[in-house]
């Protein structure tokens, strides 16, 4: 129960782990098609620049159709700044609704961690679920956030471990510990409660109870679900198609060739 619980924290923090991962469901026919989507840099998004940096480390940044490398303005041709143009267009559309699409999952989540352990774990059990979801929001916030007309999207090996690191990791785990006795009295109240005489025939009750919680949740939820799915789906769409203009990007400039912001996590072109 323990690591099961710490684990809740730890599995929705995979929503923005250092290779960000944007994963759509497809059609039926092709339900094994995936778009796994590494963002190498922190992006920054205001009303007129756009930042690409590394703990603060600004590696460019696009202002209008004027691009500058670390701290260099690259002169451009007028090829070169409308693609740059078009570029931190199509990046800066698309950092906000990353942003949105984590924050709303990971409230689904909570939704559904709420839902489903406590009638468990007693009221007492789920406040204490409730306080360990909330801290995994406001981490989460501390790398995926809007303040105004700015957004942010911190993707960097070090901006995560900032958030997600060891202390993180300390906060789950005395929580679940502090919780623990609790809980185990309440999950073992609630299978002990069931119909039947024998061990066997309550397991069963419980089994069926559990079978009718999840219907429960998945009632509550599937429409949201339904929205996260179609609303990722065209993320994925629109990411491809701003791997195959970043590629041509840095093929044009060839002071952006070292800093690829957006690549798949294989390292390759999705098809």
């Amino acid at each position: 129960m323990k690591k099961l619980l710490t684990s809740v924290g730890i599995t929705a923090v995979l929503l923005s782990t250092s290779s960000l991962q944007i994963v759509a469901a497809h059609s039926d026919h092709d339900m094994s098609s995936e778009c796994e989507v590494m963002l190498n840099y922190d992006v920054t998004v205001e009303p007129k620049k756009l930042t690409i940096s590394e703990v603060g480390d600004e590696k460019y940044r696009i202002e209008m159709d004027k691009l500058f490398v670390n701290g260099k303005q690259v002169e451009l041709s007028h090829q070169q700044r409308a693609l740059v143009e078009q570029y931190s267009q199509q990046v800066s559309s698309q950092v906000p609704e990353v942003i949105s699409l984590v924050n709303d999952t990971v409230s689904i989540a909570s939704t559904a961690v709420s839902l489903a352990l406590t009638p468990l774990l007693g009221d007492s059990g789920g406040d204490k679920i409730d306080e360990m979801m909330a801290g995994l929001e406001e981490r989460i916030e501390e790398v995926a956030y809007q303040q105004g007309d700015t957004f942010y999207l911190g993707a960097t090996e070090s901006s995560l471990e900032d958030a997600f690191g060891e202390e993180f990791e300390k906060e789950m785990e005395e929580l679940v510990q502090n919780s623990l006795g609790t809980m185990m009295m309440s999950l073992g109240a609630q299978m002990m409660s069931g119909d039947g005489d024998s061990f066997e025939q309550k397991m069963e009750s419980f089994s069926v109870k559990m079978d009718s919680i999840g219907e429960e949740i998945e009632l509550q939820i599937e429409q949201q679900a339904d929205d996260i799915e179609a609303r990722s789906e065209k993320l994925c769409e629109n990411f491809k198609s701003l791997i195959v203009l970043e590629k041509q990007l840095r093929t044009e400039i060839p002071e952006l060739a070292n800093y690829p912001l957006v690549e798949t996590a294989n390292g390759t072109l999705l098809e």
